[in-house]
């Protein structure tokens, strides 16, 4: 599609099922849809409801068949075992016919669940493909996941089979998964039939004869084997993801086929400015929504090169490690999350060992998954000189809500804002009550229904949850439970979760508002501001800050310039007077930063540890800390 952000923006305004349509066209169809939506299905309507057609015969077969078997699918890069293979869309398919062959030969078939346990190695993806070959329902859950959570997992889905690795692999130790899979089948009451086990030379294990079976012994037995792609509705399920519920049981996300392609394919084109054959990089997991949509689905779909990569953006071994996997493979495009980028320049603050790597081909960087503060931002603009894109979407659409789209032409950069709606989404802001808001005016950001191709359709086996939790409350429309507002040219900013709005004496502040000018200090890298409780303003904001190494001045003094900022930025009503200085914050394994559970903490509230977190210790130096100012309680 050519035309710029106005033009194709107001061609879905006015015809949305065309507009769809034509996207669909994109796609292999068994048989193809007539039917753009349907609003009486489900939910909120579906999508190609009358549309056959497999999700990995346009990830692998269709490329092949068109010529273009040896391009590089996927590269797998792992700076922690020092291991680099490339693999063609030739060799992708046979393996993948291979494993969906086993699969099939362990009873596995159209609508199955399996889980993938996995770390960052091709196998991952291999996996997913084949479950997509046969119609089987995949759930990803991150490599490494403790027992308790991934047999909550197994009973939800009621899995048929658990594809697993023998170990990940982290910077300085080797997390073993079979004892971990070993207990987390012990604790479910819905017993898997079997497993397939990855063998890792790192780290080996024993399998129980008649339930686990060795992955590459089952490859070897099926080589050469043709396994056809099953046939499923587009409105099938492709996959289910879990992402973390506020009432402790998690909410699988339920992502269909078609709308699903038709979606990533599109936005490989129009969002991220990107063709067929280029190399493109998100740096991200396939145990998160990142994973899923852009490193495996829309990359292999728009037939590019996509990059598996097993390392931190620091440690591994330093952090230059990003630039140097850029330039040696060629990247057009990295997409990672804030958070990377923030480790990359606390450890090197001036950008200097991007100098050494030869990034000539590199065109942009893209950044979601958590607030993109300016600062951060700018500093990269600064090293990198190439357009560095905030955009912002959740586990639930599975592609970007609001974003500046690079293949239909770069709108202007402003700062703090995730920029613009994409086609497919009608953004609004209103109050509690439901009314819209004033322009510039915080409020609840919502998306008026139906939500468009590629967005999650249900929650897996909890229709009335899904409805409770995203569509009861301002009916008519999808609750995003993000706050923000949007400005005279139509700029969306995010600036919290709706619960991370805090009541200073009456005055409705944003935390994110808060962070944007903490993370303008020149030695901060990373900000956390939180509300605690308070018994004359009902709350007062607290922050926590990482500085970058070796600033040449006292923490105290650092601790006092921040709050003169927020006085300045805000005013006094933000009522900030405390701050301080923290080695780290507290973070998912997805780099979201744990603000409620250490909202808890300073409220003197019980907490548990959430089963996500990245490293445990952090939140009990965090709770070290505030216990030393006299604020929180240590955990039970």
């Amino acid at each position: 599609m050519t035309g710029n952000y106005a033009e194709v923006y107001k061609s879905w305004r006015e015809d949305s099922p065309g507009f769809w349509m034509e996207q669909a066209a994109a796609i292999d169809w068994f048989i193809k849809p007539e039917t753009a939506f349907d609003p009486d299905l489900g939910a909120y309507g579906r999508w190609y409801p009358d549309g056959v057609t497999n999700t990995c015969y346009n990830c692998l077969d269709r490329h092949v068949a068109a010529g273009r078997g040896d391009q590089a699918a996927l590269i797998y890069d792992s700076p922690l075992t020092g291991a680099k293979r490339r693999i063609s869309y030739s060799a992708m398919l046979a393996e993948v016919e291979a494993f969906a062959g086993a699969l099939s030969d362990r009873g596995i078939g159209k609508g199955d669940r399996v889980i993938i346990y996995m770390p960052m190695v091709p196998e991952a993806i291999v996996a997913m493909l084949a479950c997509a070959r046969l119609g089987a329902v995949h759930s990803v859950v991150f490599g490494g996941f403790a027992a308790h959570e991934l047999a909550t997992r197994i009973d939800d889905s009621q899995a048929k089979l658990i594809v697993t690795a023998s170990c990940g692999i982290e910077p300085g130790r080797i997390v073993a998964y079979k004892p971990l899979l070993d207990a987390a089948i012990e604790q479910a009451r819905h017993k898997p039939d079997s497993t397939i086990v990855l063998q890792r030379d790192n780290h080996r294990c024993e399998l129980i004869e008649g339930r686990d079976f060795d992955y590459a012994t089952l490859i070897a037995a099926n080589a050469g084997r043709k396994t056809e792609c099953a046939q499923v509705l587009s409105t099938d399920p492709l996959y289910v993801l879990y992402t973390s519920g506020t009432t402790g049981k998690p909410k699988g996300v339920v992502r269909d086929n078609g709308g699903h392609m038709a979606a990533l394919y599109w936005s490989m084109h129009a969002i991220y400015g990107v063709k067929p054959g280029e190399v493109f990089w998100a740096a991200s997991d396939i145990g998160w929504v990142v994973g899923h949509s852009y490193i495996v689905y829309a990359p292999l779909l728009h037939g590019n090169t996509t990059i598996v990569f097993e390392g931190k953006p620091v440690g591994t071994p330093d952090a230059g490690t990003f630039w140097r996997v850029i330039a040696e493979h060629k990247v057009a495009v990295l997409f990672t999350a804030p958070t990377a980028f923030r480790a990359i320049r606390k450890d090197d603050p001036q950008g200097s060992r991007v100098k050494s790597y030869d990034m000539s081909g590199f065109r942009a960087l893209f950044l979601a998954g958590e607030r993109a503060d300016p600062d951060t931002i700018q500093w990269a603009e600064r090293i990198l000189d190439v357009p560095v894109i905030d955009h912002w979407w959740q586990t639930e659409t599975g592609w970007t809500i609001a974003g500046n789209p690079m293949g239909l032409g770069l709108l202007p950069v402003k700062y703090g804002s995730p920029a613009v709606p994409m086609p497919g989404y009608d953004v609004r802001v209103i109050d509690d009550e439901g009314h819209p808001v004033a322009t510039g005016s915080l409020g609840n950001v919502v998306l008026q229904l139906p939500l468009p191709p590629g967005c999650l359709s249900t929650l897996w086996n909890a229709e009335s949850r899904f409805h409770e939790a995203y569509l009861a409350e301002f009916p008519g429309y999808y609750k995003t439970a993000d706050a923000g507002y949007v400005d005279d040219d139509g700029y969306l900013f995010i600036m919290a979760r709706t619960d991370d709005i805090i009541n200073v004496a009456g005055h409705r502040l944003s935390t994110g508002g808060m962070e944007e000018a903490v993370s303008g200090h020149p030695d901060v890298v990373e900000c956390a501001v939180i509300g605690i409780a308070d018994t004359m303003k009902g709350q007062i904001p607290v922050g926590f800050i990482v500085i970058s190494s070796g600033p040449d001045r006292s923490e105290a003094e650092v601790e006092k310039e921040v709050i003169q900022r927020v006085r300045d930025q805000i005013g006094p009503v933000a009522a900030f007077k405390t701050v301080m200085v923290v080695k780290r914050l507290p973070k998912t394994r997805s780099g979201k930063i744990l603000r409620a559970t250490m909202q808890k903490i300073a409220d003197g509230e019980d907490w548990t540890m959430p089963a996500t977190i990245d490293d445990p210790a952090v939140l009990d130096e965090i709770s070290d800390l505030l216990t030393k100012r006299g604020i929180g309680k240590k955990r039970d």
